[in-house]
């Protein structure tokens, strides 16, 4: 193809999202047409909000989920604002919050949710939204009556979060073609409650918050 889509650089260096000759770089690749549009992946609120305000950026990627709401205090009004399209990834938390893990449930020695769960290799808020994994799922346990009739919890979670007008694609794994398919009719389930979210809210106030909400 001769004009790429979207280009994203993916979780730089802080430093990189307040390099002006980055960004002018990016803006000369549009200018010529080689990509249509450019944005950024970010580990932070912070990043976020530095990339939200260049004028060229199209896109910001960040983790988002029933785990990490701090995105919803400044990043996604802010994305909202400027026409910044946010994409959503780790949207299920490493899968926490698929809701078929307990404290019996082991992972592969090169599992990053084995090895990196303190950030020894990378940024910890990559693995389980940064959460604790005991306290991640007591709050998965919290929050499963809230899921709606005849939806997975991963549906429920997937559902949680397209229901932000600030959102607009959701990037969430799958190993096969059916989890795919699981993940797809999330987007046909109804809009849940103000009182959903409410309850949401108020398990991550309770249990998520007083460790997490700060970091990112």
């Amino acid at each position: 193809m001769d004009t790429l889509d979207l280009v994203q650089l993916h979780c730089p260096p802080s430093i990189v999202y307040s390099t002006d000759q980055v960004f002018d770089d990016l803006d000369t690749l549009v200018q010529e047409k080689r990509i249509a549009a450019y944005g950024v992946s970010v580990e932070s609120t912070a990043e976020a909000l530095t990339a939200i305000a260049r004028p060229g950026v199209a896109t910001v990627q960040i983790i988002f989920n029933m785990l990490r709401l701090k995105p919803l205090d400044e990043a996604l009004p802010a994305a909202r604002k400027a026409g910044v399209g946010i994409i959503v990834r780790v949207p299920l938390a490493s899968g926490l919050l698929s809701g078929r893990y307990d404290e019996h449930t082991t992972f592969a020695a090169d599992d990053h949710r084995t090895y990196n769960r303190h950030g020894e290799a990378f940024d910890q808020g990559e693995t389980f939204a940064g959460v604790d994994y005991d306290t991640g799922l007591e709050a998965v346990r919290r929050l499963a009556p809230l899921k709606p009739e005849g939806a997975t919890m991963a549906q429920f979670a997937l559902r949680w979060i397209i229901d932000h007008p600030a959102v607009s694609v959701v990037i969430p794994g799958a190993r096969n073609p059916a989890q795919a398919r699981l993940n797809v009719e999330a987007a046909a389930l109804d809009p849940l409650s103000a009182d959903v979210h409410d309850q949401v809210a108020a398990v991550y106030d309770e249990l998520i918050r007083p460790s997490v909400h700060s970091r990112w």
